[in-house]
Parts: C-alpha cells; sequence; structure tokens
C-alpha cells in the first residue's frame, strides 16, 4: 500500500451517468461512467518508468504494484470510472465514443508536478466500447509506453506511461483488417497526465444541445486546469481559455514537425485540451524525409493525417471544438482570435524550431528559404531527416562536403541525383553560419539541443515487440533507457541510431501499421 493522495476532481465535481451498468449504450447529461476493471488472470510487471513513479510519490517496490496496475487490486483513494466524450473521426462526425478501453484511477496531488491522472488503457469493456473487449495486446502497450516516455525525453508535450504490465491472457486481434485474427498476448499500460479531456469532450455535448453540461465541463476545466483564467468576467475567461488551448496546440504541432513524429490519427477525440500528445496508435516517425508519409494503413488512399499535413490538421480540429464552444459565446470574434493565434504561434514557433535545428542562433533574411530548399533537398535525396540533421553539426564549414553526410542517405542513385544541389545549399548554409553573429559552440549546443541522435523508430519498436512476445523484455528496457537521453552520444548504442534497414521497409510493424490493438 502507499502514501497516495488521492483528490478525483473530475468525478467529484461533474456529473456521473446514473445507469451503473457495464452495457454499451448512449449515455447522456454525464461526463463519465461508472467502470471497474476487469482482472486478468496473471498480471506481471514488464517495466515501470522509474522517473514516473518517482514523480507520484511510488516507491519502486511497491507492494501489489502489478496487480493495482493490471485492474486487479485497489490503493486507497483509487475509484474506476470512463470518460464520455465525440469526436470527428477522418474529418466525419462520429458521435459518441468515449473511454471503450481506458479506466481511469483518480487523480494523484503530487508535491512537485501539481494533478496527475492515472489511468489504464486495456483493463476491460466499458460502457464506451461498443461491443469490443476492452483490451490492449502487448505489441501496442509497448509502443505506447516506449513512446509516451520518448516523447517526454524529446521535450514534446505528451501524457507519460507509468508502468507495462502484462494480463497473462490472450487477446484476437485482426491486425491488418484482412480476415485474419488471431491471438496475441494482452497488456495494460498505466497512463499518467494532469487531465485526459480532448477536444470531443465538449464537442459531444454540444452536438446534443446539452449547454448546461458543456458550460460546466469547460468551467471546471478553467478551474481545475487553466486557473489564471476561471475569475475573468464574462466571457473573458472562455475566450482566454481557447486562446490558450490554440497557442499549446500550435506549439505541440511545431515540435511534432521538429523531431519528425507522425501521430497517424489525429481525430477530435485524440487532441488534449492540455495541448499534450495523446493516445499512440498508429504512430511513427519519419525515416527518409517525406511529408506525405503516413503510417496508418487505414489513412493510406487520402494520407488526410500524413506528416506534412499535421498542422493543418490540428486547425481543422480547433475549428471544431470553436464550434462546440459557440454556444458560450455571443459572437464568434473571441474564437476566431484564438484560431488566429493559432497561426501566428505555429509560424513562429516552426520557423524558430527550423532555425535551431540549422543552428542559426540569430534569425536573418533568407533563412527560410534555406530551410524551405533543405526540405526539398532531403525529399529529392530521399534522406533520413534524424541523421541529416544530427550530422549536420559535425559539417566542416570551411570546405563542406556532401560524403560527410552520407550516413544519411538511403539510395545512392537518388544522392547521385541531388549530389551538385546538395553540395551547393552546404556552401550557402557554411556561408550562413560563417556570417553569424554566434560563437561556434552555441552554434554546436543548439544543434544538439533540438537534433536527437535517438528517436523510436518503428522497426526499433517492432524488434523490441518481437523479444517480448517470445519471454525476452530486454529490448524494452534498452530501448526506455537510451530514449530518456535522445539528445546525447551513447556509445554501445550506435545500432539504436542507425537508418531504417531495408528488410524494415514494407514490414508490418515498421512502416505499415493499423488501429488494430
Amino acid at each position: 500500500m502507499t502514501d497516495l493522495r488521492f483528490d478525483n476532481a473530475f468525478v467529484h465535481e461533474l456529473p456521473a451517468d446514473s445507469d451503473t451498468s457495464n452495457l454499451p449504450r448512449q449515455v447522456a447529461g454525464a461526463a463519465f461512467s461508472w467502470v471497474d476493471p476487469t482482472p486478468v488472470p496473471a498480471p506481471r510487471t514488464v517495466a515501470v518508468a522509474h522517473d514516473v513513479a518517482g514523480m507520484l510519490g511510488i516507491p519502486a517496490e511497491a507492494p501489489g504494484f502489478a496487480e493495482v496496475f493490471a485492474g486487479n487490486a485497489r490503493w486507497p483513494g483509487m475509484t474506476g470510472y470512463a470518460m464520455a466524450y465525440g469526436g470527428h473521426q477522418f474529418g466525419h462526425w462520429a458521435g459518441q465514443l468515449g473511454d471503450g478501453r481506458a479506466i481511469g484511477l483518480g487523480e494523484v496531488l503530487t508535491e512537485r508536478h501539481g494533478r496527475q491522472e492515472l489511468q489504464l488503457k486495456g483493463a476491460g469493456r466499458t460502457p464506451y466500447s461498443r461491443g469490443a473487449d476492452g483490451r490492449a495486446v502487448l505489441r501496442s502497450s509497448i509502443r505506447e509506453f516506449l513512446c509516451s516516455e520518448a516523447m517526454h525525453h524529446l521535450g514534446v508535450p505528451t501524457t507519460r506511461a507509468l508502468s507495462l504490465v502484462a494480463t497473462g491472457e490472450a487477446v484476437v486481434r485482426d491486425v491488418m483488417y484482412d480476415g485474419h485474427p488471431a491471438p496475441e498476448p494482452g497488456a495494460i499500460v498505466c497512463r499518467v497526465a494532469p487531465s485526459f479531456l480532448r477536444f470531443g469532450s465538449y464537442e459531444l455535448p454540444s452536438s446534443r444541445g446539452d449547454i448546461a453540461l458543456l458550460r460546466r465541463l469547460t468551467d471546471f476545466t478553467l478551474a481545475t486546469h487553466y486557473p489564471a483564467f476561471a475569475g475573468l468576467p464574462g466571457e473573458q475567461g472562455h475566450a482566454a481559455f481557447f486562446v490558450e488551448v490554440c497557442e499549446r496546440t500550435a506549439r505541440l504541432m511545431a515540435h511534432w514537425m521538429r523531431v519528425g513524429f507522425v501521430h497517424g490519427v489525429m481525430n477530435t477525440d485524440n487532441m488534449s485540451i492540455l495541448g499534450l500528445t495523446i493516445d499512440y496508435g498508429p504512430y511513427g516517425w519519419v525515416d527518409n524525409f517525406d511529408p506525405d508519409w503516413t503510417p496508418n494503413t487505414t489513412d493510406r488512399a487520402h494520407r488526410r493525417y500524413r506528416f506534412g499535413q499535421q498542422p493543418q490538421v490540428a486547425y481543422w480540429n480547433l475549428q471544431r471544438l470553436a464550434q462546440a464552444l459557440s454556444p458560450l459565446f455571443a459572437g464568434v470574434e473571441a474564437l476566431q482570435a484564438g484560431l488566429d493565434r493559432y497561426v501566428e504561434t505555429f509560424e513562429a514557433t516552426d520557423a524558430a524550431f527550423s532555425a535551431a535545428k540549422l543552428g542559426l542562433v540569430n534569425a536573418r533574411e533568407g533563412d527560410e528559404a534555406l530551410v524551405a530548399d533543405l526540405r526539398g533537398l532531403l525529399l529529392a535525396g530521399e534522406m533520413d531527416m534524424t541523421i541529416f540533421y544530427r550530422d549536420l553539426a559535425a559539417l566542416d564549414l570551411a570546405t563542406p562536403r556532401v560524403g560527410s553526410l552520407g550516413a544519411a542517405f538511403y539510395d545512392e542513385a537518388k544522392r547521385a541525383a541531388i549530389d551538385d544541389a546538395l553540395q551547393a545549399w552546404l556552401r550557402r548554409y557554411a556561408t550562413r553560419v560563417r556570417e553569424g553573429e554566434s560563437p561556434d559552440t552555441e552554434r554546436l549546443a543548439l544543434m544538439h539541443a533540438s537534433n536527437p541522435r535517438y528517436v523510436l523508430r518503428n522497426y526499433l519498436a517492432q524488434q523490441a515487440i518481437d523479444r517480448a512476445e517470445q519471454g525476452d523484455d530486454g529490448g524494452i528496457h534498452e530501448l526506455l533507457d537510451a530514449l530518456r537521453r535522445p539528445y546525447d552520444e551513447q556509445p554501445g548504442r550506435e545500432h539504436l541510431a542507425g537508418r531504417r534497414p531495408d528488410w524494415a521497409r514494407e514490414r508490418v510493424g515498421c512502416s505499415m501499421l493499423s488501429c488494430s490493438s
């Protein structure tokens, strides 16, 4: 047992579903439904993020840890609930969605990190499961656990992951939705965030005309998560709140683009009201730079959620949030101001990040063209984005040569095709850097802090999954440790920083992923 201090404001201050049965249904007039996790036969702790445990005040060897974070037991103060929300999926209103396999355990008040909500993903059926089993497989749980922590250490706003627990039961999934379901080992991740409220939380009551619930939920959000705006008169608090959500979302998108992350399924129910990366499903990192790449097989035809489209999709999603919140406003001016702020914030942050990746400490005229021309060359040359930017810091500015960046190329023919153009760009870049006013040490420090050496490439995650499914958790622990220091050189771990191997180019789990988990 631990000495955690639970507050559980969400369930204490917002209306609950009056029906306490765990049956699929439409839930009206409520922010959540009471539901308990479904016990599993043989919980086993696979991995723990010890810094998250420390943040929460959970001892590393807390008794009954696996039982609690598999949903088989509770510590004092814990409860069980599933959130109600709706969402636009692939551009279309999907109606009620809700936590179909995520069950909240409550909100812990920590000394240094404020409120932190605990949520079990894969803990069993809820009233929002719509006939599904509410479980998650080891494959997707490993991906969520590792990526949550990888993104945090990259400096990208994100939910965290406390633990990964194997359940000891099989879960049947059709990985590629091709009519070949098969049993897979089950697992549960304990996710951690100040809140798991998302855009769809506000869309659902608004779509039903339940303005009283919409206002109550919005006011709760301000009081609990945006207290600086809670006391403002009239519409001012709601307006300031929406502007802040737009700004946070803009900065999040700029971070995704900075590190080459592709979410894969940016539905409005997967967009955090706190500006966090949330719901890790068919995500991926771009290996060879390609704005049109998506890791999601469901999105292959239209590529709505492709890498280069993410900032535009976030804007569209914010428009849907503005539409949902509009009953709280007399006009649209305040909401439009928030959307305008999104554009301003994204453009400024993306420009700053792009300059930082090149080590350009002080912005100058012509920098935007330098960045744009480089992106064109990365695409044409099929160059690895992560490796190129990291290795660019070692470029000899006196005699810049394409050969010093050879580790970034996937195709020698494409390298030859852009050799002259890239050489010319490198000379432009070297001239720009030499004309800068900042010392070289400052430039290199900026580049090394902006360009990771280690990211969670899909093939690395798949290798860890393959080992874990054979009973070897070592790959998970090696990746977790390496990804805690993504900007550091880590001798002996060069195999985790290389290009995607040819065998992984088209392999399921390495380049093609589905929402099946």
